[in-house]
């Protein structure tokens, strides 16, 4: 996290990186890194930020009307394109190694990555940075391992076999033995979920039923390669998707916030916190996991924020569905919402929501701010509510990802309901 006592941060928005889903998966990888500018965010002045995606001049005045941080406090280094390799090695194609080490001169700068991987690692340590919130790059260096393994489906369960979570039945294979244990959990449960083993956003996913793989072959995606390791698990016929976010520092594990996911196919496309009533029993078990895994990842050396997922049928009975070592879709956000309405009165735990909608027409940022003030939606400071478009315009002028917050749920519901009006959404 970005705590407000910490020394100057170079923000490395490492969004393609091996992590979560293999370099080979470019293209998702490509869409992700979309996001990059929401990283804006964070930044305090003396702050700079390393992204692979353009900030718009209008983007950054913005987040600067917003924060009350002028533009020329902090600092924006631009990749180019590089194709499917890390950030960092990016960084060093284009040349642009001397200017980023120009903005970490100053004592005390640490590197604040998306996601904990060697290559970003390695860079910090040719910089001569720390890696937030590690005391050295070394320490840093040691929780690699656990982070890349618990960022597994098959690292994941068994970890959370040990800690003692709930899990839905499942097997941990190879590809050529996915069928054959497909066929097996079908002949026990009515449908089954298939997951390449690195993966994130429900990336190559697939629900099947026994009609799905009767007399034909089962053909997976190419994710993985041809010995990759692959989940399959029973089919949890789920009411709600639910997360915690955790948090790692040298004083313990912490509860940062939960919320209830939106999804589609398994596929993230939006969020709410706090927990809806209807998920509320699950909260305590949720968060005794979150504790689990966070000492678990402790004594493997690991700092900073994780999240877990989980599946709640319609019992109200929780499964543990995997683990997120990384900021992820929602860390930035909750960021940026607790900054944003530290100041306002009312609001001291908002509740918001995150997702991402396409519009009839395309327009610009401009456009979309005129319409949320003419609705009288825009993000008020002084109230702490409102809608922020926290990662700028979108490239194609329609799908727009966007944060409603507000003093309560309801008010959440509301303000939503008043947006995909004022933007036309669909």
């Amino acid at each position: 996290m970005n705590e407000p006592d910490a020394g100057p941060l170079l923000v490395f928005a490492n969004i393609l990186s091996d992590l979560a889903v293999d370099l080979a998966e470019g293209r998702v990888l490509a869409q992700w890194a979309q996001q990059a500018p929401r990283e804006a965010w964070l930044l305090r002045g003396g702050d700079a930020l390393v992204t692979p995606r353009s900030l718009s001049g209008e983007f950054r005045r913005y987040v600067s009307e917003l924060t009350g941080v002028p533009c020329e406090q902090t600092a924006i280094i631009e990749v180019p394109p590089a194709g499917a390799v890390p950030l960092a090695q990016a960084v060093r194609e284009a040349g642009l190694v001397d200017r980023v080490a120009a903005h970490v001169r100053q004592a005390g700068t640490a590197l604040l990555p998306t996601a904990l991987d060697a290559s970003t690692v390695a860079f910090a340590r040719d910089l001569g940075l720390a890696v937030h919130p590690y005391g050295t790059v070394d320490e840093a260096a040691a929780a690699l391992p656990v982070t890349m393994l618990l960022n597994t489906k098959a690292g994941f369960r068994r970890a959370a076999e040990r800690l003692g979570m709930r899990l839905p039945a499942g097997r941990v294979c190879r590809r050529p033995e996915v069928e054959g244990v497909v066929r097996q959990l079908l002949a026990q449960y009515e449908q089954v979920v298939v997951k390449p083993d690195r993966s994130a956003g429900g990336h190559g996913m697939r629900f099947l039923s026994r009609k799905d793989v009767g007399g034909s072959r089962l053909v997976l995606d190419e994710v993985g390669g041809p010995q990759g390791t692959w989940v399959v698990e029973e089919h949890v016929a789920a009411v709600a998707s639910v997360s915690i976010q955790m948090e790692n520092t040298t004083s313990g594990s912490r509860a940062l916030f939960s919320g209830a996911m939106h999804t589609e196919r398994g596929s993230f496309t939006g969020y709410v916190s706090p927990l809806p009533t209807s998920c509320a029993p699950v909260a305590g078990e949720l968060e005794k996991w979150g504790l689990e895994l966070g000492r678990h990842l402790a004594d493997h050396g690991y700092l900073g924020p994780f999240g877990l997922d989980a599946l709640v049928d319609a019992d109200g009975v929780p499964y543990a569905g995997e683990s997120n070592v990384r900021r992820t879709a929602t860390t930035t956000p909750h960021a940026m919402v607790t900054r944003l309405t530290a100041a306002a009165s009312g609001t001291a735990r908002p509740a918001w929501a995150v997702a991402r909608r396409n519009s009839r027409a395309a327009f610009g940022l401009a456009e979309a701010l005129d319409r949320l003030r003419s609705h009288r939606l825009a993000f008020d400071p002084e109230r702490g509510e409102g809608v922020v478009f926290y990662a700028g315009a979108p490239p194609d002028g329609r799908s727009w990802r966007y944060a409603v917050v507000a003093a309560h749920a309801d008010g959440v519901g509301e303000r939503e309901r008043l947006l995909v009006e004022a933007l036309e959404l669909v």
